[in-house]
């Protein structure tokens, strides 16, 4: 499945693996920074788009240093929250972790 098409990502909803992709998974920590709505799906972002939430993404995880133990109880609760429910949908429709070829 693909993540950019004509240029453009095709949105979480409609991203690989139930949007457990490496693009994905930017959406879903710009939501628990709280940079993007819960609602933004990124559907129809360019390239320098999704580069430049990157780069905002890579900047809020620094005081953490990336890694989710490390962010303060409200943020650790709404990463939590976020990324099971986006684990079980993924799941749903087929995912596998163990044979995820983005990591």
């Amino acid at each position: 499945m693909a993540q950019i098409k004509d240029n453009q990502y095709v949105g979480l909803h409609d991203d690989s693996h139930g949007g457990m992709s490496h693009l994905g998974r930017i959406v879903r920590d710009a939501w628990t920074f709280g940079l993007l709505p819960e609602t933004e799906t990124c559907a129809g972002w360019s390239a320098s788009q999704m580069q430049n939430l990157y780069e905002r993404v890579a900047q809020a995880w620094e005081p953490y240093a990336h890694l989710p133990s490390q962010l303060p109880p409200e943020l650790r609760i709404r990463h939590t929250r976020i990324y099971e429910e986006a684990i079980a949908r993924a799941k749903a429709l087929g995912w596998d972790p163990a044979l995820d070829e983005d990591d």
